[in-house]
């Protein structure tokens, strides 16, 4: 699929979701930056603002199947997994697919389940497989992780390890819908019949499969190459930063940024493609120090003066 059929098919996605989503469009542009880039999209934000719809209707929409994981305090990895049961009649062991094994999972409130159990979805995110009592399962392709977190302050909530963050290619938030928005929500709510939108398929897991493949034709420059690398190595040199942007991240940059340059239809990446990317690709893997977080510093106040200090290039 060349660069033009997939931006128009991430557009009729997105116009799909929109249907039926309340939200900002930068918003639906982020989690359709995961899908492209091949990675797992975090969303963070107060319960009640929709995030768990998002999930469902992007599957919908891509015409992949769909599964939902309720994270709470006592689930098991298993429970996620799948794990082996006995076949009485066979006198033999049957492995009992999990709810990982579907093309995207909702792994919901996921920061409300201990770090045990969240680490479950570390092999599947990075391998796009699972192994259970040293037997390795395949998950179907495509495999997106959507994991949704209530904010670390809420009362219940685990803190995700740093390597598991380091996954999710974007992390993003909802937030509260504008006041049109809102009244919209009501309205629907009002008229019983429509106040769950519906939303219909629009690709399928062959066409989704092209979609993401078609980044890897898009061209990026040498001096985007050095920039991208100076981004992350800004972070790293930050004395607000115990841990910078890892490796993965800089390579998560660069596949964002690709991703970005065909959602608007060009085969090509320019200085903005990866400016627009480095906020929701970057932040979120910076450990900051104690220090930093005693002054209340937040890590997209990084990330944004990092941005200001690298000089972008200007490509001919």
């Amino acid at each position: 699929m060349d660069v033009d059929a997939a931006s128009r098919a991430c557009a009729e996605v997105l116009d799909e979701v929109s249907s039926a989503v309340i939200a900002d469009e930068e918003f639906l542009q982020r989690v359709m930056l995961g899908v492209l880039a091949r990675g797992h999209v975090l969303l963070e934000d107060v319960p009640g603002t929709g995030k768990t719809l998002t999930a469902r209707s992007f599957a919908t929409a891509l015409g992949l199947s769909f599964s939902r994981v309720q994270f709470t305090p006592d689930l098991l990895p298993s429970d996620v997994t799948g794990t082996n049961v006995y076949n009485e009649a066979e006198s033999t062991f049957e492995f009992s697919e999990g709810p990982i094994f579907a093309n995207v999972v909702l792994a919901d409130e996921i920061n409300r389940a201990p770090p045990k159990t969240q680490a479950a979805l570390l092999e599947a995110m990075e391998e796009g497989q699972v192994t259970v009592d040293g037997d390795t399962y395949r998950l179907p392709k495509p495999f997106f992780v959507i994991a949704t977190q209530n904010p670390v302050e809420q009362e219940g909530t685990f803190p995700l390890p740093e390597a598991q963050i380091d996954r999710f290619v974007v992390k993003t938030s909802i937030g509260y819908p504008e006041l049109d928005g809102e009244v919209e929500l009501l309205r629907r709510r009002a008229g019983r019949e429509a106040r769950s939108p519906s939303v219909s398929p629009v690709l399928d897991g062959e066409a989704v499969l092209d979609v993401r493949a078609t980044p890897e034709t898009v061209r990026v420059d040498e001096d985007l190459l050095t920039y991208m690398a100076e981004l992350a190595r800004g972070t790293r040199e930050d004395r607000r930063v115990a841990i910078g942007v890892s490796p993965r991240g800089t390579q998560r940059l660069f596949e964002s940024s690709r991703a970005r340059a065909v959602l608007d239809g060009r085969e090509y990446v320019t200085p903005d493609d990866v400016k627009r990317v480095t906020q929701p690709v970057l932040a979120h893997r910076l450990v900051l120090t104690p220090d930093a977080k005693v002054q209340d510093v937040k890590k997209s106040d990084v990330v944004a003066d990092v941005l200001g200090d690298v000089a972008v290039p200007t490509l001919d």
